[in-house]
Formats: C-alpha cells, structure tokens, sequence
C-alpha cells in the first residue's frame, strides 16, 4: 500500500539558483536548469551528503556535530515571497538575496507543507521535504545592500513564509517552467500534538 497519497496539486518552477561559495556571499545565482543528484543540486555549496549540526538542532546534537544533510535545498513560493516584499515594503524580492535554490508557484500556505512530502519532475528528479524553513538574520545584509534600510524589515516579514528546506530523493533534471506534483503522506494528523505538557 503506497505511504504517500498524489494530491490534484502541482507546482510550476519559477527560479532556480545556487550558492556557489556560501562563505563568500548567501546570495544565488540565477539558472535556467539544475541537475538535482544525492548530493544536491550540482554546484550548490550546501549540498552533500552530511553537513555540520547548526543552531537549528543545538537541542539534539552540539554545534558542527555531522549529520544528515536535509536541507541541500532552499524552496520559496512566489506567492509567500510577494507576502513577504509587500509587508516589509518592497514591490519586489528577488530570491537570490535569500540564497534560493528553488521558487515555485502554486501550493496553497507551501512553508507549511507536511515533512516528508514530495514533490514530482517530469524528468523523474524528486526532492523530499524536510521542514520549515525558519527565517534568520543572514538575508539581512544582502537585502539591505540592495535596498537600504530594508534589510532589518525581512525576519519578521518572512514568519511563517520562508518556504521549506528539502533534500533529493531521485536524482534528474529541472528546468524554469517545469511542473511538480505534489505527494503528501498518508496518515492521520497526530494525535499527540493535543498533549499539553508536549512543549
């Protein structure tokens, strides 16, 4: 019996881009197609197949501990990024500034897609998502580089639209325009989440 149940929902990719040399500079760099392997996407510093622990895990495992590497990719909803530049005030947000890998177009509320989806290429590539993408003060800079003033106004903004973090499942190619369908699990919501001493 399949674990993951095809929803009528697809996604249309938008953006795509890499971080070259991440200790350089956070921002991408635009491209019109990625060749998605186990490791990531090809030429995107954040990739591989482990990483160091970073303060999003600090409760699990000391920092530069290696671990898996779940988050070889940045995805962002184009809708979340116009909800995001119009709160803090701007007509427009170019993901690169963030060090997007991925912007689609499409998923209803996509920063809170259930972990462990999947989202489908045509090509056979598949990426997995992992969690949340919790905004930090990094894009900061660059944003303020590019727009003085601004660069404060994006952490706040980006709660709750800061799309996902994701690692590939199936390696292949994507392309600007292509669709991805999307996959959920297939299982009730759990009932744990209503213990109050949970948190």
């Amino acid at each position: 019996m399949p674990a993951l149940a095809k929803t009528n929902l697809e996604a249309t990719i938008t953006w795509l881009g890499i971080v070259a040399d991440r200790e350089a500079a956070l921002p991408s760099t635009r491209m019109e197609r990625l060749e998605l392997t186990f490791d990531g996407a090809s030429g995107e510093s954040h990739g591989g197949m482990t990483r160091p622990s970073c303060s999003r895990v600090l409760g699990l495992y000391p920092r530069n501990t290696p671990i898996r590497n779940a988050r070889q990719l940045s995805i962002l909803s184009e809708e979340e990024l116009a909800s995001i530049a119009a709160e803090m005030g701007l007509d427009t947000l170019d993901p690169a500034l963030l060090g997007a890998t991925m912007v689609v177009k499409g998923l209803p509320d996509f920063s809170r897609v259930p972990p462990s989806s999947r989202l489908l290429a045509d090509s056979g590539a598949s990426v997995t998502v992992d969690m949340e993408n919790r905004p930090c003060t990094l894009p900061a800079r660059p944003i303020e580089t590019a727009h003085p003033g601004f660069g404060a106004r994006f952490k706040p903004a980006a709660a709750g639209r800061r799309g996902v973090t994701a690692w590939v499942e199936a390696e292949g190619e994507v392309a600007i325009g292509d669709r991805l369908r999307l996959f959920i699990p297939d299982q009730p919501v759990w009932q744990g989440l209503e213990t109050p001493s949970l948190l």
